[in-house]
C-alpha cells in the first residue's frame, strides 16, 4: 500500500530527495517549504500526488494549519519527516544568545511543534512513523558547531523519550544521523557568527579536516529512508553515510574507556 508523507523542508537537500523517492514509487507527499514556488517542479511532475504547503516551522499556527491541510487532503499521515533545519557556525564565545535561540527555535522547537501536531492523528489511525533528521553531530560534538549540536542533542533526547511514550500506540520513531553530505547545509542556508581572531587557527584546522572527507550523495539518502520506513521493526537510530559509521565506533569506545577509568569516583560519589 502506498504511504502518505508529511515532510518539512522539501525545497532542497535531504527533504527534496526524500520527497522525490516517495513520490517516485507512488506514495503521496505533503511537501512543505517556506517558499512553495520551490516545489513547482514536483507539482508539475507528480500532479495531485503532492500537496505543496507553505510552512515556517517557527510559526506554531502554520504548523497546525499545514498538518490539518495534509490530513484533510489525504485522509491520513503514515510517515512524518522533521527535516527542516540549518547549521549555525561559530565558537561558543562567538555566537550570540539570539543566534542560539534562533537555532533552537528551528531545529528543536520546529520538530517539537510538528511532532505534537501529528501525534493525535497518528494515534487515532492506530499508528505511523515519525522520522527526525538528526546528525552524527547529535551524538558527537566538534568545535565551531556548539549551537547546532545543542539543538540536535536536544532533539535526540526528546525523541528517545517520545519513542518509549508512543510505542504502545503503534507509533514508531526513528532518528536519522547523517554524516557529511553534499547538501546546502553548510552553504547559503547556514548562519555564521562574527569570527574572533583568537580562534582562527582552530578554524583552519577544522576546514582542513572537512576538506579531507568525501561527502555523501543526498540522492542516495532517499531510497535509504524508504528502507527504514518500510521495515517492520525500524531502528530508533540509524546512521547515514560511511563516515559516521566509523566515527561512532571511536566515540563510544572513548566514552566507555573514560567511564571505566573513573568508575571508582562514580561509586564514591554515591556515598
Amino acid at each position: 500500500m502506498s504511504k502518505v508523507w508529511f515532510i518539512t523542508g522539501t525545497s532542497r537537500g535531504f527533504g527534496r530527495q526524500f520527497a522525490v523517492a516517495a513520490l517516485g514509487r507512488g506514495d503521496k507527499v505533503a511537501a512543505t517549504a517556506r517558499n512553495v514556488d520551490t516545489l513547482a517542479d514536483l507539482v508539475d511532475k507528480y500532479d495531485d500526488a503532492v500537496l505543496p504547503l507553505t510552512l515556517d516551522v517557527t510559526n506554531a499556527g502554520e504548523v497546525v494549519a499545514a498538518v490539518a491541510a495534509a490530513k484533510d487532503r489525504f485522509g491520513r499521515l503514515d510517515v512524518v519527516v522533521n527535516n527542516a533545519g540549518y547549521g549555525l557556525f561559530g565558537m561558543i564565545e562567538e555566537i550570540t544568545e539570539q543566534q542560539l535561540r534562533d537555532q533552537l527555535e528551528t531545529n528543536l522547537f520546529g520538530a517539537f511543534r510538528v511532532t505534537r501536531a501529528v501525534l493525535p492523528i497518528l494515534r487515532a489511525q492506530g499508528g505511523g512513523h515519525i522520522v527526525q533528521i538528526s546528525t552524527i553531530g547529535g551524538i558527537g560534538a566538534f568545535p565551531s558547531l556548539g549551537g547546532y549540536h545543542a539543538s540536535k542533542w536536544a532533539l535526540e533526547g526528546f525523541s528517545e523519550s517520545l519513542a518509549q511514550e508512543v510505542a504502545a500506540q503503534g507509533i514508531k520513531v526513528t532518528l536519522v544521523e547523517p554524516g557529511g553530505f553534499a547538501t546546502d547545509w553548510a552553504g547559503s542556508s547556514a548562519v555564521h557568527a562574527e569570527p574572533d581572531p583568537v580562534y582562527d587557527d582552530m578554524r583552519k584546522t577544522m576546514a582542513a579536516r572537512r576538506g579531507e572527507s568525501k561527502p555523501g550523495d543526498p540522492v542516495a539518502a532517499g531510497p535509504a529512508l524508504l528502507r527504514i520506513v518500510d521495515a517492520e521493526n525500524p531502528p530508533l537510530r540509524v546512521l547515514f553515510g560511511s563516515q559516521p559509521v566509523e566515527l561512532v565506533k571511536h566515540l563510544y569506545a572513548q566514552r566507555l574507556h573514560t567511564w571505566a577509568e573513573w568508575e571508582q569516583v562514580a561509586h564514591a560519589a554515591q556515598g
